[in-house]
């Protein structure tokens, strides 16, 4: 049951998350008449936050209760949103969009502890799963319902999408403090597995942590694992993908949106499938063919500039085939990076990398603006297969390490300690 209403609580998250992404950009540039300048901003401090908030967010989760940890950032979220209901001027609505970010990235690592803690190691996989997909539903529903409700012709107009996310955030927090409810069986706090203690090493200073943490080889592979999955996709999913099918294949803007929903739609369909055919698959394994997956995405992608009559057709399967590796980045990612961690810093250990996956996917847009800005459609291409197939390449040395057993199986403590 405790499972069940984690899974719920991500989903009503990003529900409410859903009714702004879509539309905070033209609301503040164009709406509000603030200019592109304070959009952008407005999207940069989101991810500043972010990148602030995952690695505080992860340690205090090993310190203390993660369901504590996951409801206060969730409060926080919601403050953030709704305070961008009265914020009548750019600076108040950046503060705003900081401050949500905040909220959103920080309760993730103490969310994926509680899955750590909560479910049996074979069935984390399914759980992170079924996560992963009512989180892609929850904005899909979001977004579509804000559609008939966020009106930008007005300055008032997405007051409604901002106090859908604020109750979101709020009731999502709620369900969080009815799992952690004692009535369920194991106390909140309390471990299945030696590897999660929150004791020990767990006290260790943010320097020896770190120190912990990068002195495990297979650890390192996943850090690079995570920067080059994070930039061959998610990056660009939002404005270097669209930027592209705009300027250099010439599609419709309603294609675009198309192929989001393709995306998601897959996802949804394909999800627990998946998870049943690779359970008896090694993480680094998945990893490898999610980087195989991306680098076919990107390879379609560049047929699609070739093809001008299917530019469209090829861009929305991109997207498709983009979805089938999310099926298995989204299980498989974060019980992989917990199980390599050092005991008592899982929190820590995923914050940090949590923290490395949004900052660089920030520099994504950059990347994007600057190349196909420049005209090079061919570079942009060529530079995210690179990355891919990097991707791939730490994966198969991943899966070297991790049959190193003195280099994964046990991290101690002294490698916390080392002055």
């Amino acid at each position: 049951m405790r499972a069940r209403l984690l899974i719920l609580a991500s989903a009503v998250a990003m529900l409410g998350w859903g009714t702004v992404l879509p539309y905070q950009y033209a609301y503040a540039a164009t709406t509000r008449g603030w200019g592109s300048l304070v959009a952008a901003a407005a999207s940069s401090l989101f991810s500043v936050g972010a990148l602030l908030a995952a690695p505080i967010g992860g340690r205090l989760a090993d310190r203390m209760s993660p369901v504590t940890v996951a409801v206060a950032a969730k409060v926080i979220a919601a403050s953030g949103a709704a305070s961008l209901i009265w914020a009548d001027g750019p600076i108040s609505f950046l503060v705003g969009m900081f401050v949500f970010g905040l909220g959103i990235t920080a309760a993730g690592p103490a969310q994926s502890v509680l899955v750590l803690r909560w479910v049996g190691g074979a069935d984390r996989r399914k759980v992170f799963a079924w996560q992963f997909t009512g989180q892609a539903l929850g904005m899909a529903v979001g977004a579509f319902a804000a559609g008939y409700v966020v009106d930008l012709d007005r300055a008032t107009g997405m007051w409604p999408a901002f106090a859908t996310a604020a109750v979101g955030f709020l009731v999502s927090g709620v369900l969080l403090v009815a799992a952690g409810a004692r009535r369920w069986g194991m106390p909140v706090g309390s471990v299945d597995e030696p590897g999660l203690t929150s004791q020990g090493v767990g006290s260790t200073s943010p320097r020896e942590a770190l120190r912990a943490i990068w002195a495990i080889p297979a650890l390192r592979w996943t850090a690079l694992i995570t920067v080059t999955l994070a930039l061959g996709f998610y990056a660009q999913f939002e404005s270097g993908l669209p930027a592209y099918a705009l300027t250099v294949l010439h599609v419709e803007e309603t294609t675009i949106g198309l192929a989001a929903a393709v995306n998601c739609v897959v996802i949804i369909a394909l999800q627990m499938l998946v998870v049943r055919l690779t359970a008896r698959r090694s993480g680094a394994t998945l990893l490898m063919g999610v980087g195989v997956i991306w680098t076919l995405s990107w390879l379609v992608l560049a047929a699609a500039s070739l093809n001008p009559e299917l530019s469209a057709a090829l861009f929305v399967t991109t997207f498709g085939i983009f979805a089938v590796g999310e099926t298995m980045y989204a299980p498989v990612l974060n019980p992989l990076t917990a199980g390599l961690a050092p005991s008592g810093l899982v929190g820590t250990t995923l914050g940090m990398f949590t923290a490395l996956q949004t900052g660089f996917s920030a520099v994504g847009p950059l990347v994007a603006g600057v190349i196909l800005g420049a005209g090079l459609g061919s570079l942009f291409i060529g530079l995210h297969v690179a990355i891919s197939l990097l991707a791939v390449f730490a994966a198969w040395r991943l899966r070297a390490a991790m049959r190193r057993p003195r280099e994964v199986a046990e991290p101690v403590r002294a490698a916390a300690l080392v002055a």
